[in-house]
């Protein structure tokens, strides 16, 4: 993409979860002991994880899946154990380094191919399901539908994505986020409405012919997150 505030987003995005919080997230995707906050953030985590996976087929051998942001792996070894050929990708190469490390030897008739570097570049190939939990929360709603639509250019079957609601908790949280100094901020969410991302994907050049699929909002705790899932119109949800 060609957006300047996409590529700066990302390259903030980048350093953060590759330097910053590497530590964190390593503890937080774990089953080591968290505190009572951390917890509730891996529990909605869980939670969501386990909602996006339900709105794949049960069985997705022959099907590749793109899992945009992967972070530790989770979801995408879930997907593999299903018979897929899942595509793991981080702009983190420290988070993909121990999504490997962390991936079982052998997945049955499923494969995963770990890589760091952007979700929407091309020599990814074409894929069947995209699947981006927690991926383009730090955009802004134009950016991450513009993502959207060119991961759909590449995508037969259906897109399944979160966001961060517009919610009184959430706007305090951020607020509160943004007092702390700036090497210490995690990269700050950008709450989104859905009736605009219905309204931006109906307008869209390749989203509009797609259709509103599942819709199902996560709330744990400090962790509050929507997903949505977007269908071709040939494609079942």
């Amino acid at each position: 993409m060609d957006s300047p505030t996409y590529t700066t987003r990302r390259g903030e995005i980048e350093h953060y979860f590759d330097r910053t919080a590497v530590a964190a997230w390593e503890r937080l995707t774990s089953d080591a002991p968290v505190g009572r906050i951390r917890a509730t953030v891996r529990a909605g985590r869980e939670q969501m994880r386990s909602t996006l996976l339900s709105w794949l087929p049960a069985d997705l051998h022959g099907q590749r899946l793109l899992d945009a942001g992967c972070g530790t792996g989770a979801l995408a070894v879930e997907a593999a154990r299903r018979g897929a050929e899942v595509v793991a990708i981080d702009l983190s190469p420290t988070l993909v380094a121990l999504a490997r490390e962390r991936a079982p030897r052998s997945l049955g008739a499923g494969s995963v191919h770990f890589c760091s570097g952007d979700m929407l570049d091309p020599a990814l190939g074409r894929f069947d399901h995209v699947v981006a939990m927690d991926s383009v929360i730090h955009y802004g709603t134009e950016d991450a539908v513009a993502a959207l639509s060119r991961l759909a250019q590449r995508t037969s079957g259906s897109i399944n994505f979160t966001f961060a609601p517009r919610t009184p908790l959430l706007a305090a949280m951020i607020s509160v986020g943004r007092l702390f100094p700036r090497g210490d901020r995690a990269p700050w969410l950008n709450p989104m409405a859905a009736d605009k991302l219905e309204r931006l994907r109906s307008r869209d050049a390749v989203l509009g012919s797609w259709r509103a699929g599942a819709s199902q909002r996560v709330a744990s705790g400090f962790y509050t997150s929507h997903a949505m899932q977007w269908l071709r119109p040939e494609a079942r949800a």
